[in-house]
């Protein structure tokens, strides 16, 4: 099995990055093979909402120029997803919004290729902030009918300088209980597999009340 965890912060090994590292930690020690991808520091256009990837079904965004579209192919290759973003205005980095809203439209769009996997969300906050970006990096994962590990708090670490979230005692126990609850919910599904049937996926209705 396999994760690959997105750090969405500019800074390649600030604290976004401990506390993915935090919950990888208990993830290896399980035998779970891990991977970070920065993608806080790439210039990455949003979506532009040309909706060509749900006409053409090939799994790609028809933006070029970036690396989108080979982290869609290892986010479908995973058994389970970590995203990690520092707070922004209260909100996602912008570049990680980008991207996030690109991969997970063409998955979507694509057969819904993320469902199913394991996800989890983890933020570096210096004060305020936290809850809302955890909160929208979740709204990522509910919409791709990924199954989410939780921990015995909210998955926020604080901290302001690189490496300074070591010092936040509860945040390190918060990633380090996520990292078990993720690898002991990965097993559970890889091993139930074979035994309990997947309810197949219904498409999805569209509604406007606009009329």
């Amino acid at each position: 099995m396999k994760v690959v965890a997105f750090n969405g912060s500019p800074n390649k090994e600030g604290n976004t990055y401990q506390a993915i590292k935090l919950v990888l930690n208990e993830l290896e020690k399980e035998g779970i093979e891990t991977e970070i991808i920065h993608v806080g520091n790439k210039s990455i256009r949003g979506c532009i909402a040309c909706n060509q990837c749900a006409k053409k079904k090939n799994e790609k965004c028809v933006l070029p120029g970036d690396e989108v579209n080979d982290w869609i192919q290892k986010m479908k290759a995973a058994d389970g997803i970590i995203l990690g973003s520092p707070v922004h205005y209260s909100a996602i980095g912008g570049t990680m919004k980008s991207f996030l809203d690109r991969a997970v439209y063409v998955a979507g769009n694509n057969g819904s290729l993320l469902r199913h996997k394991v996800g989890a969300s983890v933020v570096a906050v210096r004060r305020a902030g936290g809850i809302p970006t955890f909160d929208q990096l979740n709204h990522f994962i509910n919409y791709s009918e990924m199954l989410m590990p939780t921990s015995n708090y909210w998955n926020v670490i604080n901290g302001t300088a690189p490496g300074e979230a070591l010092q936040d005692e509860e945040g390190i126990q918060i990633m380090r209980v996520l990292g078990k609850n993720m690898a002991w919910l990965m097993k559970l599904v890889e091993n139930g597999k074979e035994n309990i049937k997947a309810p197949e996926i219904e498409d999805k209705i569209m509604m406007n009340f606009i009329r």
